[in-house]
Order: C-alpha cells, then sequence, then structure tokens
C-alpha cells in the first residue's frame, strides 16, 4: 500500500536561518564524500517519527520519492521537502517539535563537516581527541548547563518491547520526574520513548518547566530508530561509539530496561569501561530493571555476564524487579554520589572527564563479514579488552538486523559468521537465541531471520 506524503517548505528558527555558499553546496552535494545522503537520510528519519518499522532499508525504499533541498534566499535559508511521511505534519503544519529535530540535524551534519572531521586539531586517531571531539559536539547542541546539579538519568532498553515493560519504562520515568531528575535515551521508540513520557508527568505535578530530554542517535541507527517528538535536545553525533561515549560522559547514571543486540552492546561497552583498572574507584549507578514479567531476561542477562566477564563485572550493576520507586530512590542516592565524587576531584559536573575509556571502545568500528570473523573472542583475554570485543558482536548484529548497509550487505554475502571460544561462544549464543524467543530482535508482528552464524 502506497503511503501518502506532503510536499513543504520550512522555514528554520535561530542561527541555522543564514548557512554559507560553502556550507549549502556541502548540503546539496550529492557525491561520496558530500552531505546530501546524509540529510536525506536522517531528515526522513526525522519526519517518520510515527512509523513501526525498524527496518533503515524499508523506510528508504518505501520512501523513495523523499527530497529535501537547501535554498538560499535573501532572508536566509528554507528547506523544501517533498514526498515526506504525514505523521509529521498537523492540518498541513509540521509538529514544531519535529521541526526542531530536522535542523538539529541540519546543525549536525554541518558542524560535524566543518569543525570535527579533518581537523588537525582534533586528533581522532587518539583517546583524548575522541573525547574532545564529542565534547564539542554536545557542546554546540548546548547540552551543557555549566551551573545545574548532577542529574541526567540515562535509559537504555529495547525498541520491541512487549506493553508492560513499555509501560513499566512510563513509570520509572514518572519515578524520575518526581524527584527533578532529568532524561536522555537513544530518542527512539519502547523503552527509549516510555521514560521521557512519564518524566514529563512527573515534572509537571513538581511544577518543572525546564524538564530536560535528550536524544543521542547517529545517522547508521536514526532511520531504524526515528526521533521521539519528546525530544528537546536532539543530537546526531557521527558514530555509534561517540553516540556511546556520548551517553556515558553526560549521563550521571544508567538505567537499563529489556531490550534486544542493541541493549547487549550498550551494556557490554559500559561494563567494559568501568571494569578497567583506572576507573574502579569512579561511582557510576547502573540498575537493571523491568516488570515480573521480564524477570526471566536479567537472570539470562545476569547469567552471561557472570560467564563471560565474571563475577567482578556482576558486582558493577544492581538488578531490581518491579519496584519503579525503589529505582528512582536508587538513582538518587547513587548520583548524590557522583556529585561528591567530582566535586572532591574537581570534575565537571555536565562531563565526566574522569573516566578512562581506551581507544578499543572508541575506534568505529565497522561490522564487515571479514571484521566480524576476526574478532578475538577468547576466554584469556582481560574482561575490560574481552568486553570490548563481544561489544562489537552485538554492534554488528545491529547492522545486520536494522541498518540499511548493513542489511544490504548480509543479503549480498550471506550470514556473519562469529567465532571464539566454547566458553564464550555458548553464553553468546545461548543470549541470542532468548533475545529471539521472546521476539526483541525485530518490532512485534515482524518475522526475525537471524543474520549471523554462531561457529565454536
Amino acid at each position: 500500500m502506497k503511503e501518502s506524503t506532503v510536499n513543504a517548505t520550512i522555514s528554520p528558527d535561530g542561527h541555522l536561518a543564514i548557512l554559507s555558499k560553502i556550507e549549502v553546496n556541502k548540503l546539496l552535494d550529492t557525491s561520496q564524500g558530500g552531505l546530501y545522503q546524509l540529510l536525506h537520510s536522517c531528515s526522513l528519519a526525522v519526519l517518520n517519527c510515527g512509523s513501526h518499522s525498524d527496518d533503515g532499508k524499508e523506510l528508504l525504499e518505501q520512501y523513495s520519492h523523499f527530497s529535501i533541498k537547501v535554498i538560499e534566499e535573501e532572508r536566509g535559508i528554507q528547506l523544501v521537502i517533498q514526498g515526506a511521511p504525514t505523521s509529521a505534519f498537523v492540518d498541513g503544519k509540521i509538529i514544531k517539535g519535529i521541526k526542531e529535530h530536522l535542523f538539529s540535524v541540519l546543525r549536525d551534519l554541518i558542524y560535524l563537516s566543518d569543525e570535527i572531521n579533518d581537523n588537525p586539531k582534533l586528533n581522532l586517531k587518539n583517546s583524548e581527541g575522541i573525547s574532545n571531539a564529542v565534547f564539542h559536539i554536545l557542546r554546540n547542541a548546548n547540552i551543557f548547563n555549566q551551573q545545574t546539579e548532577p542529574k541526567l538519568v540515562v535509559c537504555w532498553g529495547g525498541h520491541s518491547i512487549s506493553r508492560k515493560e513499555y509501560n513499566y519504562t512510563k513509570d520509572i520515568g514518572y519515578q524520575i520526574g518526581l524527584r527533578g531528575m532529568n532524561i536522555c535515551t537513544g530518542c527512539g521508540p519502547g523503552a527509549m520513548k516510555g521514560p521521557m513520557k512519564g518524566a514529563t508527568i512527573g515534572h509537571a505535578k513538581q511544577r518543572v518547566s525546564d524538564g530536560h530530554y535528550i536524544g543521542l542517535t547517529e545517522p547508521g541507527i536514526v532511520a531504524a530508530e526515528s526521533p521521539n517528538p519528546i525530544v528537546n535536545d536532539l543530537v546526531i553525533l557521527p558514530d555509534i561509539e561517540k553516540r556511546l561515549e556520548a551517553f556515558v560522559r553526560t549521563g550521571h547514571g544508567i538505567i537499563v530496561f529489556p531490550g534486544g543486540a542493541g541493549t547487549a552492546e550498550e551494556i557490554l561497552y559500559l561494563l567494559g569501561i568501568l571494569l578497567h583498572p583506572d576507573n574502579t574507584e569512579i561511582p557510576f549507578p547502573l540498575i537493571f530493571t523491568g516488570p515480573k514479567c521480564s524477570e526471566d531476561y536479567f537472570i539470562t542477562l545476569n547469567q552471561f555476564i557472570g560467564d563471560t566477564l565474571g563475577f567482578k563485572a556482576q558486582q558493577r550493576y544492581k538488578i531490581i524487579i518491579d519496584d519503579s520507586a525503589r529505582v528512582a530512590r536508587e538513582m538518587k542516592v547513587g548520583i548524590k554520589q557522583v556529585k561528591e565524587f567530582r566535586k572532591n576531584k574537581n570534575d565537571a559536573y555536565y562531563f565526566n572527564w574522569s573516566l578512562k575509556i581506551t581507544s578499543e571502545f572508541q575506534q568505529p568500528f565497522k561490522p564487515t563479514h571479514q571484521n566480524m570473523a576476526s574478532l578475538k573472542l577468547y576466554k584469556s583475554l582481560e574482561c575490560h579488552q574481552l568486553a570490548a570485543n563481544l561489544r562489537k558482536v552485538f554492534s554488528g548484529i545491529v547492522a545486520g538486523n536494522v541498518k540499511d548497509e548493513g542489511i544490504r550487505s548480509i543479503e549480498k554475502h550471506g550470514l556473519f559468521e562469529i567465532t571464539g571460544d566454547i566458553e564464550i561462544m555458548d553464553p553468546v549464543n545461548r543470549l541470542l537465541s532468548s533475545f529471539v524467543d521472546q521476539k526483541r530482535m525485530k518490532l512485534p508482528g515482524t518475522t526475525y531471520v537471524p543474520c549471523y552464524r554462531i561457529i565454536k
């Protein structure tokens, strides 16, 4: 069935009303090094916020006639859009939150092109340069508030969750909002949307008028997890690694809800960092939680972490089942410890400079068939190094599941092959099988076809 579409001309608010000729030319450049393809795919994803699809390839094919063009005028610029999803408009006018997101895409793509990529002052080959790049991207997006006390809770979890789990994420958000804390998520549907919806009610009851709802995404995943309009600060990071670093640098604590391969990737990323010897004394509240019906999910996840990374890794988080108020109270206590630690260390509240993040967690991992097959998954590795490599396994599976480039690669070359010690591969296989059985790899109503093969 052909989707109805809208054509529109949209003017920006604020400083993006004026672009240089070089910036406009970059946005219209359809060559391999040009920005048009990124502008096209990210803008379509933002405009497609009402979709129930999680397939980036499917989205691009569904709206194959979509186009966006930057027009220079005497008084500034305009975006001319053709073939846009109707869900982004009400009575012919674009929804304000979606309009803000559209120009956030424009802002970030221009900034990445002008100030981050190939900038000799930011060496993206070393850890310090990458961390500085993440800081500059977030600062340019006005994410930081120097005067604000630590109160930003990052929420991770699946876009494909049950109604009971979704309602529980709203309950958590509500309890967080009642306690004056803010929310940061991957900005998509499911466990990324629920906490924000709940927090808006908690903030309203407490007369919090400046509630902060941050959404962090990247071009490869944004099409599969279109930003929900509750987000009032959307940031497009250049790749998944910088997106993950932005979460752990800006957040003061993290809550993890049930999810699939993407959530496992996030967990392994964070645990790998926290298990580094330089980070053992740094407080970082981490809570896994869900309703009673999700208890088996966390039992399986906890077993996987114990089997692969060991007891030390299990000590870095708490599991709380079906108690949203306790989760919020524990998080508030944990964030108080974060505040005291940073105060004593004279570290910023708004960006966690003290956290040691090594290059194996920062350098972009391209999930080609060769790179996936070459991953070192050995029990003899130090636990933080094994976590880094396991993170890449799940990153590749996410790409093969929902990203346009990954889906096309699987169609062309067949399944990813993942090889390692049997002591590692067996737990990986059990965890992935549980995700498939619980329908956590795709949105409800869709059939999941694995993009990987486990080889022991």
